[in-house]
């Protein structure tokens, strides 16, 4: 019975992405467990507060993960 726990900052992502999230996350663990699996894996969302999240000690908020997402790669 595999519970995957994806951690994220509160208000990052819509309902819509977590929705997505859920169910790209439980098929790829199909992927390997095998579809008999489905019934029993588990996918949970917690949500942590704004600045309760840091990196090489600076606390993250949504508005610095949304840059993140919104980042444009560097050319190779």
């Amino acid at each position: 019975m595999p519970l995957v726990t994806i951690d994220v900052i509160k208000d990052v992502f819509t309902a819509e992405e977590k929705a997505e999230l859920i169910q790209g996350v439980t098929d790829a663990m199909l992927a390997v467990e095998g579809e008999g699996m489905r019934q029993v894996t588990w996918v949970r969302i917690m949500e942590v507060e704004q600045g309760d999240w840091a990196i090489g000690g600076h606390r993250l908020g949504a508005g610095d993960v949304q840059q993140l997402k919104n980042k444009q790669p560097e050319p190779a």
